[in-house]
């Protein structure tokens, strides 16, 4: 390693499709949890500097900085708390951290998990580390669930790390990678017709991810049974989305959404529902919540672009482009 030099990493954000939350443990330990995916071009970066006397750490959308030295400077709580994972589990000492997200921060678009996959490559590569695609996600997901503590699933840092359209299959903590076969003209199209809703509500999943799965454990039969319907709608939707069939793919994202709801009582806003009402009225064919639901952004597949996303703007949300990243995660270094 040499002081000053610059290791820089970005990886994309993502649109679940179809089987999110079968990711979440325990339900693919005792079960098997599928999740269709695919990444969009919002990529979050991270940048590493070596050198220097003290940690300097700054994340640039959630505009905080701080500097910090001395014995326990890495210590969890505090803010930048991912951050301080990162570089407690590199063990890469003293340097400068630089972190953002073109995603906004609550979005549901899986922002944290790509800034992970970030963060774990620019490490890596000032720590001169090689890892595969599976094994840097796999390397992602424990800095955020174990060093940092945040609960969540696997899909979206392999999304980040993979790129592209995939079905990923969680089962007894194996994930089998699965491209799938998107036809280049469907793909073009399905991002010509999907609209990506940022709401301006962001949310901490995590209290809604500990309610569904306290239930799942305490045996819910709904929430049971809504996680195993979501397993076969992403089974379905990789289905639809390689047989180019648009109107199917729209209608199975309104039956995960119908589904996801069963998992909890907070999981639409009455934002959300006002959203889908001008959405519906301005010709969706159907659309979900992105993400863990309660706020965040929610994506539709709709007839005519322009007047959805002008029917979207009405309701009070921002529109975020879809153009899809078929590059995963990219790393660089700059001397």
């Amino acid at each position: 390693m040499t002081d000053n030099a610059a290791f820089r990493a970005s990886a994309p954000v993502r649109l679940d499709f179809a089987g999110g939350w079968t990711d979440v443990a325990p339900f693919p330990v005792r079960e098997r949890g599928v999740v269709v995916n695919a990444a969009i071009d919002l990529r979050a970066r991270a940048e590493v500097r070596l050198g220097g006397d003290r940690y300097r750490l700054h994340s640039e959308d959630l505009g905080e900085s701080q500097e910090l030295g001395g014995p326990g400077a890495l210590a969890a709580h505090g803010g930048l708390d991912l951050l301080k994972a990162a570089l407690r589990r590199s063990e890469i000492g003293h340097c400068a951290l630089r972190t953002s997200s073109e995603a906004p921060p609550g979005s549901g678009l899986g922002s944290s998990g790509a800034l992970d996959v970030a963060l774990t490559a620019a490490l890596d590569a000032a720590r001169g580390v090689r890892r595969g695609r599976s094994e840097l996600a796999e390397e992602a997901f424990f800095l955020e669930s174990v060093d940092a503590a945040l609960p969540g699933g696997r899909q979206d840092q392999y999304a980040a790390a993979f790129g592209g359209f995939h079905k990923f299959t969680f089962e007894r903590g194996a994930v089998t990678v699965q491209p799938l076969a998107i036809d280049p003209a469907f793909a073009d199209e399905l991002a010509r017709r999907t609209v990506i809703c940022y709401t301006g509500v962001s949310r901490v999943s995590s209290r809604t991810i500990e309610r569904v799965t306290s239930a799942y454990e305490r045996g819910d039969p709904e929430v049971t049974s809504a996680l195993r319907a979501l397993v076969d709608l992403a089974e379905a939707m990789a289905d639809a989305l390689e047989a180019s069939a648009l109107r199917r793919v729209a209608h199975l994202l309104a039956d995960n959404w119908t589904q996801q709801q069963r998992l909890d009582g907070a999981m639409r806003t009455g934002g959300m529902a006002d959203l889908e009402a001008a959405m519906t009225r301005a010709g969706s064919h159907g659309g979900k919540a992105a993400g863990a639901g309660a706020g965040g952004s929610m994506f539709f597949v709709v007839e005519d672009p322009a007047r959805a996303a002008r029917a979207a703007v009405e309701a009070g949300v921002r529109v975020l482009p879809c153009r899809w990243a078929m590059e995963g995660v990219v790393v660089e270094q700059k001397r």
